[in-house]
């Protein structure tokens, strides 16, 4: 995922008091780096994991060109190999999706 350094959300949608605070499609969570970057992450899943009762978001964003995975709420997953599991399995079924349409 090519993370360097702490990353902090800034914002949902530019409110991050808005709605029930769940992460859903097309939030935009704006995410600083240490160096003090900021760049745009639209959610592109929501990774439901009914087994421990939890839900992940995978983002995306097209200035960074890199992927990151957040909890439920849009906080940055401190966990990488859950993160890196999350997003290998988003991948996968990303691209059976996209074969399946052809």
């Amino acid at each position: 995922m090519g993370h360097t350094g702490r990353r902090t959300i800034d914002s949902h949608n530019g409110d991050p008091e808005a709605g029930d605070g769940k992460l859903q499609l097309q939030d935009v969570l704006v995410i600083e780096t240490n160096d003090g970057k900021k760049h745009e992450y639209e959610v592109m899943a929501v990774v439901e994991d009914e087994e421990a009762g939890t839900s992940y978001g995978v983002a995306y964003s097209s200035e960074a060109d890199e992927f990151v995975v957040t909890d439920g709420k849009g906080d940055l997953l401190e966990d990488e190999a859950l993160a890196q599991e999350i997003l290998d399995d988003f991948i996968v079924f990303a691209e059976e999706s996209a074969a399946e349409e052809r």
